[in-house]
């Protein structure tokens, strides 16, 4: 007889109550008037959570995983938006698909698209969130095996921040540990050896719609650069 997956010690109503109750182990935050990064689109309900409890504005850090050809939710690296983007590849994965470089370079580059195409339709001209010398939260609804999430906090490295939170509902032991790297500060309310799917976690995880985003962050103005 198989042996059933036990059910988590933390589930939640949807992600704005993983949000409600992630902002609650953010307050010590609340003033060093931080800057809120959700990751499109399951992270900005989350995130705006967040930026309502510290009073703070919300922007994105747009990232897109790098997925095997033939198998797309593999993925076998991510990249992130920025001056330059930042690419993190997971070489095990590369070379046990046989990926050629030419073949990777092409995927990355239609991900590079989307990530131009959201920029558009969340952003447009909207300000974007002073980075450099500020406290930035890095929010995901969850992280599984961290490659997105990993090619976000360097990204936000590169703009030279003076501290990198990053903060999720739930996330893989293995995965979190290897973040401890990349990050200043963790804060995560469960981790899990048999981790899962991240919707497995929540009662409600239906996708999140482009026009909900774009609601959240007009909600949430970020302070424009001066």
């Amino acid at each position: 007889m198989p042996r059933r997956r036990p059910k988590p010690p933390l589930v939640f109503a949807n992600r704005s109550d993983a949000g409600r109750r992630l902002a609650s182990a953010l307050v010590r935050y609340k003033g060093q008037s931080p800057v809120v990064l959700a990751l499109p689109r399951g992270g900005a309900p989350v995130a705006a959570e967040i930026a309502a409890e510290l009073g703070a504005g919300l922007d994105l850090i747009l990232v897109r995983k790098i997925g095997v050809p033939f198998q797309p939710e593999l993925a076998m690296g991510a990249v992130a938006d920025g001056a330059h983007a930042v690419t993190v590849r997971n070489e095990d994965v590369i070379a046990l698909a046989g990926v050629s470089e030419a073949r990777f370079n092409e995927v990355r580059d239609r991900e590079l698209a989307e990530i131009e195409r959201r920029r558009k339709l969340y952003l447009a001209d909207r300000p974007r969130a002073v980075i450099a010398g500020r406290t930035v939260i890095v929010v995901d609804d969850g992280i599984a095996t961290g490659a997105t999430i990993r090619a976000a906090l360097r990204a936000v490295r590169a703009q030279r921040p003076d501290k990198v939170v990053l903060a999720a509902p739930v996330a893989a032991c293995e995965t979190l540990a290897d973040l401890r790297r990349e990050a200043d500060d963790i804060v995560c309310l469960g981790a899990y050896d048999d981790f899962g799917a991240i919707g497995f976690y929540y009662r409600d995880f239906q996708q999140v719609s482009d026009e909900t985003v774009r609601s959240l962050l007009q909600a949430h103005p970020v302070q424009p650069r001066t």
